[in-house]
């Protein structure tokens, strides 16, 4: 087999696995928060902090993905963009904190060491309603 075959093969296989999984139900989260006027400094920084930080922060951050800083979050991870301002439902955070899609992505992590739990309906909700508003 060539080069050229190989890299068909593996695209083949990636298309495969993604049309296995499936896109991620997002009728399962929880609604955007009805809130106006939410921003990272007033609303979310505070909820980042107790729940993500202490992966996610300025040392040795996971998947080089800050969260103690809204040019961090809005910079995105080592696989690229977290957040869709003005999209909540199509941004990957929101899909790892509400627990959709596969396992291996939910955040924070079950059964992880710090032994943080899962984020409310609530702080998912908040989150979502400052991403739907820009992420500001």
């Amino acid at each position: 087999m060539n080069n050229k075959h190989i890299f068909t093969f593996c695209g083949i296989a990636t298309l495969v696995s993604a049309a296995i999984a499936g896109p991620v139900d997002t009728s399962k989260l929880p609604p955007a928060a009805t809130k106006q006027g939410v921003t990272y400094a007033g609303d979310v920084k505070a909820i980042f902090d107790k729940s993500c930080v202490k992966c996610h922060g300025a040392e040795k951050p996971k998947a080089k993905l800050r969260m103690d800083s809204l040019a961090g979050v809005l910079k995105g991870s080592a696989d690229g963009k977290v957040i869709e301002a003005g999209n909540s439902a199509k941004s990957p955070l929101v899909h790892a904190i509400g627990h959709l899609g596969d396992e291996d992505h939910w955040m924070p992590p079950p059964k992880n060491k710090a032994n943080i739990g899962p984020l409310t309906a609530e702080q998912i909700g908040l989150i979502r309603a400052w991403i739907d508003q820009g992420a500001k």
